[in-house]
């Protein structure tokens, strides 16, 4: 089956039923889905994800994804936040949810996203406030690396990487950072 773009994956409106295609509004945008019956404007907009990046005795913690996509890969802590939700909160949660910890966030590390994906990631410093390290939802496995250690060619996504590589600038500007 052709993979659809996403422009083609929606069809109908979800104010009126009516049919939808994709339209230029504005010079230099990219086409918009408009309602043909309604007009309503259906906007392609990205998802944020919010992930932590933290130690668990000198090591940075990582976790073995057990779903798709990256199943069997190496990510730090983090997921979808859920609307209404902050970005913070989500952040902490889905660390809760992953590794067991309680992790208190000391600062934005950097904001990640990449043409072509659809996707924004969020990524926090942080610091364990309570918990045992433990491999829990969606997770095979659950590792402190060293920073020497990471394994780089076993990362899931290209934001974990360029996060990982920003989190080892900044704290251990001695350990040797792969490109």
């Amino acid at each position: 089956m052709p993979h659809e773009t996403p422009l083609e994956a929606y069809k109908f409106c979800p104010k009126c039923g009516g049919g939808l295609s994709p339209r230029m509004l504005k010079e230099g945008e990219p086409p918009r889905l408009v309602c043909a019956a309604c007009g309503f404007v259906f906007y392609l907009d990205p998802k944020v994800a919010a992930g932590t990046i933290f130690l668990v005795d000198g090591g940075i913690v990582l976790l073995k994804r057990s779903i798709e996509p990256g199943m069997g890969k190496w990510v730090f802590p983090g997921g979808f936040v859920d609307r209404g939700e902050t970005v913070h909160a989500a952040a902490v949660r889905e660390t809760r949810e992953e590794t067991n910890l309680r992790v208190s966030l000391t600062g934005i590390l950097d904001v990640y996203s990449f043409p072509g994906n659809s996707i924004v990631v969020v990524v926090y410093a942080g610091d364990v406030v309570g918990g045992e390290l433990q491999a829990l939802d969606e997770c095979q496995e659950a590792k402190a690396f060293r920073p020497e250690e990471i394994p780089w060619s076993e990362l899931a996504f290209d934001s974990t990487r360029a996060a990982l590589r920003d989190y080892l600038r900044r704290f251990f500007p001695r350990v040797r950072v792969p490109r």
